[in-house]
């Protein structure tokens, strides 16, 4: 039973992760840290970006909840950093390697999921190239989670969309 609960733990915070993480891109990226994250959607041919410090801003709590929670005998804790870490490393594969091709992971994918993923991110950097580029135009802040017009567009089979 304990297995099965840890389990639901890692799950419900991989979950949860995915609303944070939407709620921070939205208010805290685009926000007050805008200044960290605008050269993310700059066009450049850097390797790095100043937007890549929200990964050492991230790893934090995913490593003190891992840590406190290995220090009191494997509670609920180390669990839910390890939920976190987790959806850190799907957000590693996704974002860097499906979406923006930082990395060669699952850039030619024929998979509809990931195919409507990758359509609701282009949506989010449509205007990045525009003389009259304005943040607040920006749509789509979730990684695992995108509006259904994206996976309508891909799982019809009339659409042209669901060329990857």
């Amino acid at each position: 039973m304990i297995y099965f609960l840890n389990a639901l733990i890692i799950l419900g915070t991989f979950i949860l992760m995915e609303l944070v993480a939407w709620s921070l891109h939205k208010y805290v990226m685009h926000g007050f840290l805008w200044y960290l994250h605008k050269d993310h959607h700059i066009p450049h041919n850097k390797k790095f970006e100043k937007n890549d410090f929200f990964a050492f801003i991230f790893f934090i709590p995913s490593w003190l909840l891992m840590m406190f929670g290995i220090m009191d005998g494997c509670d609920f804790r180390l669990y839910m950093g390890i939920g976190v870490t987790l959806y850190g490393f799907c957000y590693f594969m996704i974002h860097d390697g499906l979406i923006h091709k930082r990395i060669n992971v699952l850039s030619h994918t024929k998979n509809k999921f990931l195919i409507a993923l990758r359509n609701g991110h282009k949506a989010h950097h449509q205007y990045d190239a525009k003389a009259d580029y304005k943040k607040e135009n920006d749509i789509c802040y979730g990684m695992l989670w995108v509006p259904k017009k994206f996976f309508d567009e891909v799982y019809d089979e009339k659409s042209s969309n669901t060329k990857p």
